[in-house]
């Protein structure tokens, strides 16, 4: 009958016009990306606008599943299965950096394979990075925000939401930290992104890490306004679970990172 309410657990999402803005912003950034890098003219406009256009369409899209949620639409079936679906995107980009750590270790454990190395690893006249300085510092940097990023999901669970907050804020804090002392690290790197292997491999795999930690900061930075909002309750707060899970796969990834890049990957090398 028309009007009456649903006889089912799932929700059945209204008609929305961010698919459609969404996949014109990405087309927009991919070619003007494409024409940018081949000094076309306007080509750095149309990317950055379609990079505006992405930026607000997930703005705007994720503001509607949020509306969705405080509407009541998030049932415990509904919340099953986004945590579904935050577990298939966790697995796809496990599988994304499965592809740098191939190339890493395709060129480290087969040096005499690939032309120019001379048949050594790390090739010659490379000078790596002594592992146990600011690379174990970052590492310890990111155990310690898995640590305070589970207090405050533990704090939510116990209602407690101060104790929320400042885990958040602490968990940002080291983020922010992370991310500095990495850009201060490539910044006197003694190898460059091209002309070798060993400085193309390191900086596609660290750098794509890199990336992450900026994207889970940002992530967590929502989850803290919303905090004070008062959005998550210990029954609902899948967007910050979400959040914590997505934190979690980016320090487990930087433990794979610290151990075969930096200690495993330079051993034998001349240390910068």
């Amino acid at each position: 009958m028309a009007g009456a309410a649903p006889e089912h657990d799932y929700h059945l999402v209204n008609p929305s016009i961010w698919p459609l803005i969404g996949a014109l912003s990405a087309l927009s950034m991919a070619a003007g990306g494409i024409m940018w890098m081949h000094s076309q003219p306007y080509g750095g406009w149309i990317f950055f606008a379609g990079v505006i256009g992405v930026a607000f369409t997930m703005f705007s899209w994720w503001a509607d599943v949020v509306k969705e949620a405080h509407g009541g639409d998030h049932t415990p079936v509904v919340q099953l299965h986004m945590r579904y679906g935050m577990i298939l995107f966790i697995a796809s980009e496990v599988l994304f950096f499965v592809g740098w750590f191939w190339a890493f270790f395709n060129a480290s454990l087969f040096p005499s394979e690939v032309e120019l190395i001379g048949g050594v690893w790390p090739p010659e006249g490379i000078h790596v990075f002594d592992p146990f300085t600011f690379p174990l510092l970052n590492t310890l940097i990111l155990l310690c925000s898995g640590t305070t990023v589970t207090w405050a999901h533990h704090s939510l669970l116990e209602g407690d939401r101060k104790g929320l907050i400042t885990g958040l804020w602490l968990t940002i804090g080291l983020g922010l930290l992370f991310t500095s002392i990495q850009a201060y690290e490539y910044a006197h790197a003694a190898f460059d992104f091209s002309g070798n292997i060993y400085g193309a491999t390191f900086f596609m795999a660290t750098g794509f890490h890199g990336v992450h930690v900026i994207i889970g900061t940002i992530f967590l930075i929502v989850c803290l306004v919303r905090a004070y909002k008062g959005h998550f309750t210990a029954k609902q707060h899948f967007g910050f679970e979400a959040a914590a899970w997505y934190w979690h796969f980016v320090d487990v990834v930087w433990l794979f990172l610290f151990v075969s890049i930096y200690v495993w990957g330079g051993a034998g090398g001349e240390i910068h």
